[in-house]
């Protein structure tokens, strides 16, 4: 009998490279994993790692466990997602993972209604760069979550994990002046840090309008983008979420641009009684934005 925490091992290896970088995603200590690990090779009788100095490779009978895995860990969600319809009320955590400038629009209103109406029902908000979100679901670090794209950085899809549109709005370019994009080819731009969609989205948008940005600041708080706008040291990129109280020396430009939210979950999980009364509160909340009025 395969030990599904096993399984799991072997399949964030295969997502993460390095049983190092699964020791720190799981909370497990490098020589468990590699211990764990082992012992799913003995359960399967078949070699699953090929171990070269201190680097370990999935062998094609590993892959294809892995693969197995998705399936048997969505057939396990549903199996629980039975179990609680079966429940008369809904109770336990739920853990909500969203970024900030959905915090105040999106998720309070929607933990506001899920409180009233679920009261035994245990809620968690999870700030999270958007970028992180799946890894959070994998590894059940959160429930279910807000995840994002915006024209010019589409959204990667991921195995195990299920999603549905949220909301659109529409994307700001934020400088001192009215602008259009294209006559900003000089101008020094904030953006956020590498590696955020933000930061992505400024380097692409402005390679599509004919030229590569001077990125001078990288700050990821929308109010601090606002604020150095506002003191002349940039443009930037701003979604419409975030602009509740722009400071009025900064002029906004809607951009045929549009950033768009989604919500995620691990698949299987979709009739979770919690899912589903999470999925209603947001999608309700979503819907009363400025951006869907």
């Amino acid at each position: 009998m395969l030990d599904v925490r096993k399984l799991r091992l072997l399949r964030e290896l295969a997502r993460r490279g390095t049983i190092a970088a699964v020791a720190e995603a799981l909370a497990y200590t490098p020589s468990a994993v590699s211990q764990q690990l082992t012992a799913l090779e003995r359960e399967t009788g078949v070699p699953l790692l090929e171990r070269t100095g201190r680097r370990v490779v999935l062998t094609p009978a590993a892959h294809g466990l892995v693969e197995h895995t998705e399936a048997i860990l969505a057939l396990l969600a549903t199996a629980e997602t039975d179990l609680e319809n079966a429940a008369r009320a809904l109770s336990g955590v739920l853990r909500i993972g969203a970024f900030p400038t959905a915090i105040p629009a999106v998720v309070t209103p929607a933990i506001v209604a899920l409180s009233t109406e679920h009261p035994s029902l245990s809620l968690t908000v999870v700030e999270l760069d958007p970028a992180s979100v799946p890894d959070a679901l994998r590894t059940e670090a959160v429930d279910i979550a807000l995840v994002q794209e915006y024209d010019h950085v589409p959204v990667a899809t991921h195995p195990g994990l299920q999603t549905e549109p949220l909301l659109e709005e529409t994307v700001y370019l934020a400088a001192r002046r009215t602008r259009s994009l294209t006559s900003l080819r000089d101008t020094p731009w904030i953006a956020g840090t590498p590696g955020t969609l933000c930061h992505t989205l400024t380097i692409r948008a402005c390679e599509a309008a004919g030229y590569t940005p001077q990125i001078r600041h990288h700050a990821d708080d929308f109010g601090t983008v606002l604020a150095l706008v506002a003191a002349n040291q940039g443009a930037a990129f701003v979604p419409e979420l975030a602009l509740t109280t722009p400071p009025p020396t900064v002029v906004l430009t809607p951009l045929p641009i549009q950033r768009r939210t989604h919500l995620a979950h691990r698949r299987g999980t979709a009739n979770h009684p919690a899912i589903i009364a999470a999925r209603t509160a947001l999608h309700s909340a979503a819907r009363n934005t400025p951006s869907t009025a």
